[in-house]
C-alpha cells in the first residue's frame, strides 16, 4: 500500500533578480525525517520557504497535507497545520522561554488561555526546556535558545515540521541533544531538516535529497547515496591531481575522491563522499548514463 506523501510538489521554480534561485523543483515527502544537504547558494532555503508559504514560486504547484496554498483557504490551513524554524529565528531578548513561545501561538490563533499554556509548557517539555521556561531568552545558551525556537515550530502538533540549519553554530554536546529531540519529532510526523552536517543526515534521515544551483542532483535513502561512492574513494600518499578532492587525514596518508587510477587502494565510503560526487556535475551525468 502507498502513503499518501505529506508534500507534493512539481516544476517548483523561483527567481531572484532573474537568476533561478529553484528550477524546475519536483519533491515529495512521506513521514519521517528528510535531509536537505546543498553548498550555499544550492535553493535549500529557499525550498524550505516555498513549503511554509512564505515565498510563493514563479511556477510549479505543490499541496501540502492535501491543501493546496496556491488559494487563500488553503494556505490558511496549510500554515495551521505545519512547524518552521527559519535560519534565524527572530528573538525578543527580554522574553522569557515560556513568553515567546506562548507569543508564537496567540500568532497561530490559539485563542483560549488555559488551553494555549497548557500547549505551551507541553512543547516546551518535549524539548526538555520546562525547567528554564521562566528564564529570559537573552541569558539562555546558544542550544537553548535553539531548542526554544523548535519547542515554537511544534505548537500544536503540525504533520510538516521545517527546519533549517537547527545544529549551526551548536557545540557536539547540543548537536547531539537536538538531534534526539528532532528524531522523536520525526516519529510520527514529516520533518524536513535543511543542513551542512552530513553527520546530521546519516544519524537521524531516512531520505535523503540534494541540491545545487537550484537543482535536484540526488533523492533516495543515505546508504543509496553513499553507494555512489562506492570504488570511488581512494588512499595515496599523496595528493591524487586527478581526484575531485582530497585531503590529508591525521594518519598522514591523502583521501581521494572521484575516479581512482588502476591499482589504488580502495576505501570505504561515507555518505559525505557520495555528496561530494553529487555535487559534481561531470559524475552525475556519468552515475545517470
Amino acid at each position: 500500500m502507498t502513503t499518501r506523501p505529506t508534500v507534493s510538489g512539481s516544476g517548483l521554480t523561483v527567481r531572484y533578480g532573474g537568476s533561478p534561485a529553484l528550477d524546475n523543483v519536483s519533491v515529495r515527502l512521506q513521514e519521517g525525517v528528510t535531509g536537505l544537504l546543498g553548498p550555499n547558494g544550492a535553493g535549500k532555503t529557499t525550498l524550505l520557504r516555498v513549503l511554509a508559504t512564505a515565498v510563493p514560486p514563479d511556477r510549479g504547484a505543490f499541496t501540502v497535507l492535501g491543501h493546496d496554498p496556491g488559494t487563500g483557504a488553503g494556505r490558511q490551513e496549510v500554515r495551521r497545520r505545519l512547524g518552521y524554524l527559519p535560519q534565524n529565528p527572530g528573538f525578543h531578548p527580554d522574553f522569557t522561554a515560556f513568553a515567546f513561545v506562548d507569543y508564537v501561538a496567540i500568532l497561530k490563533e490559539f485563542a483560549d488561555r488555559s488551553a494555549r499554556h497548557r500547549e505551551v509548557r507541553r512543547v516546551l517539555d518535549a524539548v526538555n526546556l520546562s525547567e528554564v521556561r521562566g528564564k529570559r531568552i537573552k541569558r539562555l545558551s546558544g542550544g537553548m535558545r535553539q531548542r526554544v525556537a523548535l519547542a515554537a515550530a511544534l505548537l500544536g502538533d503540525p504533520g510538516l515540521l521545517l527546519l533549517d540549519e537547527p545544529t549551526v553554530g551548536l557545540d557536539p554536546e547540543q548537536r547531539m541533544q537536538f538531534r534526539e529531540v528532532i528524531a522523536e519529532a520525526g516519529r510520527h510526523r514529516t520533518v524536513l531538516l535543511s543542513t551542512h552536517q552530513t553527520e546530521d543526515v546519516a544519524m537521524l534521515c531516512q531520505r535523503v535529497i540534494v541540491m545545487a544551483q537550484g537543482h535536484v542532483r540526488f533523492e533516495g535513502t543515505p546508504a543509496e547515496l553513499t553507494a555512489r561512492a562506492a570504488g570511488r574513494v581512494w588512499s595515496s600518499t599523496e595528493r591524487d591531481p586527478q581526484a575531485r578532492a582530497g585531503w590529508r587525514t591525521g594518519l598522514g596518508t591523502f583521501r581521494n575522491v572521484g575516479d581512482p587510477p588502476q591499482g589504488a587502494d580502495l576505501l570505504e565510503p561515507t555518505l559525505e563522499d557520495g555528496y561530494l560526487l553529487a555535487l559534481d556535475a561531470q559524475s552525475v551525468e556519468a552515475m545517470s548514463a
